[in-house]
């Protein structure tokens, strides 16, 4: 890992320490001699960035060794992420991770599950465009992921003590965000939560659904297992494909994409199938593929005999939170039952 120090308070005292941790993306790319998009030199920061002098801040900056597309991240690197917050958690005040947009709703509702008990902002953010083009979103995405992972309230505690994505003028909770668009710069929204914050002359905070402060230590969950599928459900969908995809296999539990409020087909052969993948304890939860709404299981014949067969509901938990929720409880050395509880349950603010 690089590592560089920038302290824009001297020599007065800083308000805030903040740690930037670089992954890859586009937003720390710069043009080269070559007219070519490349990673440009972090040291270089306040000359491409001018305006971080009146931050008053300290901040580090720590970029991965080889930058990464977003597109390769695994959940490996969010273990590594989480690890480096937790070896520098009580050395700075908040966290900016720099991300590709790809799947930065990924990463951001996985860190949302392995730091727990979480008292200080971890934002990531990330742009459309790069720092290097005349008009682009790289600037301000970052000059105001630094402002709010620095910003305290009266007492000194952060304002917005949990994992979140910066994009286009509004704050999300991470684990309820979701890339919505790859062609403009309201990259990110949240059909299900209000948006944290809202940014224009000034931040207004919707403090009234920001996580509180947490009344346990934090500490960093360390291992996540991948043995996880995700299936769409459609019309014509092959079931014998969909019965080697949930038979014969080592999953331990996959998400199902159901349409509307949580139905599905009511076909006996589909049915079986589910049911004989529950017996073999593969956890089956059930997502819908809305982008709002959530699921009500029993509401429609059509999703009551999900229900009656043991599948559980995701109400309204986004792809993204629910592959990583299942993944992170999967790695916690939890029984069955245990796993199904908890994914009944919000942990940290995926659900309503």
């Amino acid at each position: 890992m690089k590592r560089i120090t920038i302290n824009t308070a001297t020599p007065q005292p800083h308000k805030a320490s903040i740690m930037v941790i670089y992954t890859g993306g586009t937003l720390g790319m710069s043009y080269n001699k070559q007219g070519v998009l490349a990673p440009f030199n972090f040291e270089n920061i306040q000359k491409r960035i001018p305006e971080l002098s009146r931050f008053d801040y300290e901040i580090t900056v720590i970029s991965f060794d080889e930058p990464l597309d977003s597109s390769n991240i695994e959940p490996q690197h969010w273990l590594s992420l989480a690890q480096i917050i937790e070896e520098n958690y009580k050395q700075f005040d908040g966290f900016v991770i720099l991300h590709g947009t790809d799947t930065m709703a990924y990463s951001a509702s996985a860190l949302s599950f392995l730091l727990e008990n979480l008292a200080k902002p971890v934002i990531f953010t990330g742009a459309q465009l790069p720092i290097g083009e005349a008009r682009n979103d790289a600037r301000t995405n970052f000059i105001t992921a630094l402002e709010i992972a620095g910003t305290k309230d009266e007492k000194g505690n952060a304002i917005v003590p949990e994992v979140c994505i910066y994009f286009d003028y509004f704050l999300w909770r991470g684990n309820r965000a979701r890339k919505v668009e790859s062609r403009h710069f309201d990259a990110f929204s949240s059909q299900n939560y209000p948006h944290l914050a809202e940014v224009g002359i000034d931040i207004q905070y919707n403090t009234n659904v920001i996580n509180s402060l947490p009344k346990k230590a934090f500490k960093v969950a360390k291992n996540m297992h991948s043995d996880v599928g995700l299936v769409k459900i459609f019309p014509g969908m092959s079931l014998n494909l969909l019965e080697k995809m949930l038979l014969d296999t080592s999953l331990k539990a996959i998400v199902l994409e159901t349409y509307g409020s949580g139905n599905a087909p009511t076909d006996r052969k589909f049915l079986n199938i589910l049911e004989k993948s529950i017996q073999k304890d593969i956890i089956l939860l059930n997502i819908s593929q809305c982008y709002g709404g959530m699921v009500m299981q029993g509401k429609y014949e059509t999703s009551h005999h999900l229900a009656q067969i043991g599948v559980i509901s995701g109400k309204d938990m986004t792809t993204e939170a629910s592959v990583t929720k299942l993944m992170y409880l999967l790695g916690q050395d939890l029984s069955y039952k245990e796993i199904q509880s908890k994914l009944q349950i919000s942990l940290c603010g995926e659900m309503s």
